[in-house]
């Protein structure tokens, strides 16, 4: 899109110029002030139509370490230039108009050459608004739009200085110098419209209905729970936004990004020209007290996992309990140092626990890849299951052995009608005796009915 407007602005340039250079001819050759400030006009805008076409050009280039949102903002600092420089001559028109005004009548009054090339003024003034309407439509962009505002104050500063000639014509000698006048006074105001506008570009200045739509994209967003701070800005035909949305605290990470995702989707399908940066943040309401327990335990610097959280409530005070898995290296000094502050930190942000009991248990890494199966190891552990009657079918027993580690699987069936509790007993208690007597074992037992 990019290349097509710089074909667009580069037929604008040559039409505007070609009109510049008719009305200043034909203006010094009839003595037209007004056609001759018309003149200056096109060559004005022939000016801010060149530097929207290298703007558009440099806009072009990518995000550099300089320029990381793009050089966008080249476009409005573009019009800033372009809207200074019209000011300025346009306060010298007027004070030439004014000068004028309380001078004697000229010599040579404007005529028929005037006139022509005012018409043809106004013709190109009208091939250059089509163009530039039809190109909007299409590709749209900043510069095509400062372009057509150009066009179109052209054309009405051309048709004062028509009428101007015509009054001068008509023995109205200084209607020529008044046309010139209220073409500066025009110009002026142009300029400074145009001026607070880029000013107002270069500044960030975003539209708050923008931004409330993508607050309302963003929470109607399946998983978000609130949406934070929205920060906009523009640069060229970019919108970037940065949004901030809240997430349950127990989100996993995974899911926490699958959800930015799918908000991103949401605002470029309503907001094509958006790029867009999500930042998640963990919003506890209404999320289970074990999961936020849990959370809390796992950020805690030794903690290498947490399972069995269990809450309860007796006599109005609310308890908790939960088993903290620590390195199994270190000494118990330092695990019960852990403990504390997991309790601590619990308490901190959850003041409506009563108190928190922390069981340790040591936590061996288990690697990804066995390749080593244990037949000997194997054998004793069956030896040891043998020994419990409630044990009715010893199925797979599954040993692998990586460095110093061993792994082992254990099926077991149990009967049906045993409570589960019985079993959380036998298992733990086989478990134990299967550690004692095999050093650095990571044991599972899972057990069936019968």
């Amino acid at each position: 899109m990019f290349v097509q407007r710089t074909k667009v602005l580069q037929i604008s340039l040559l039409a505007i110029f070609s009109a510049f250079l008719v009305e200043l001819i034909f203006g010094l050759i009839s003595n037209s002030l007004a056609l001759i400030t018309d003149s200056i006009h096109a060559l004005l805008d022939s000016v801010v139509t060149l530097v929207l076409l290298l703007a558009a050009r440099l806009a072009i280039r990518p995000p550099d370490a300089e320029h990381t949102y793009g050089h966008g903002k080249i476009e409005s600092l573009g019009g800033l230039i372009g809207g200074i420089a019209i000011f300025l001559i346009a306060c010298f028109f007027i004070y030439e108009s004014i000068n004028r005004l309380q001078s004697p009548p000229p010599s040579v009054l404007p005529g028929l050459f005037a006139i022509i090339a005012g018409l043809y003024t106004i013709g190109i003034d009208f091939f250059r608004i089509i163009l530039l309407r039809r190109s909007i439509k299409k590709i749209g962009g900043a510069t095509l739009k400062a372009d057509f505002y150009h066009a179109f104050m052209d054309l009405g500063s051309t048709v004062v200085a028509i009428v101007g000639i015509v009054l001068v014509s008509y023995g109205l000698y200084f209607g020529d110098f008044v046309a010139a006048l209220i073409l500066g006074v025009l110009l002026a105001a142009l300029s400074v419209k145009l001026v607070y506008k880029t000013a107002l570009d270069l500044t960030d200045v975003i539209s708050p209905e923008l931004v409330k739509k993508v607050k309302e994209i963003s929470i109607l967003s399946e998983g978000v729970i609130d949406v934070g701070q929205v920060l906009m800005r523009r640069s060229g035909d970019i919108i970037f936004a940065d949004v901030t949305i809240s997430l349950r605290g127990d989100t996993s990470f995974e899911k926490a990004h699958e959800i930015s995702d799918s908000v991103e989707r949401n605002i470029k399908k309503k907001i094509p020209s958006a790029s867009t940066t999500i930042h998640f943040e963990p919003n506890w309401k209404d999320v289970p007290l074990d999961a936020k327990i849990s959370e809390i335990a796992k950020g805690v610097e030794g903690v290498k996992g947490v399972h069995n959280v269990i809450t309860h409530k007796t006599k109005g005070k609310t308890y908790s309990n939960l088993h903290v898995m620590v390195d199994r290296e270190i000494n118990l000094e330092t695990a019960h140092k852990i403990s504390e502050i997991v309790e601590q930190k619990i308490q901190e942000q959850i003041p409506d626990i009563t108190h928190a009991t922390i069981h340790l248990e040591p936590f061996v890494t288990v690697p990804e890849n066995f390749n080593i199966e244990d037949i000997e190891t194997e054998e004793k552990i069956k030896t040891i299951l043998e020994k419990y009657p409630d044990i009715k079918k010893i199925g797979r027993i599954l040993s692998l052995k990586f460095e110093n580690i061993l792994k082992i699987d254990i099926d077991c069936s149990f009967n049906k009608d045993l409570s589960i509790e019985k079993v959380h007993d036998l298992t733990s208690e086989i478990e134990h005796i299967i550690r004692a007597e095999i050093k650095n074992s990571v044991i599972t037992i899972h057990p069936e009915p019968i």
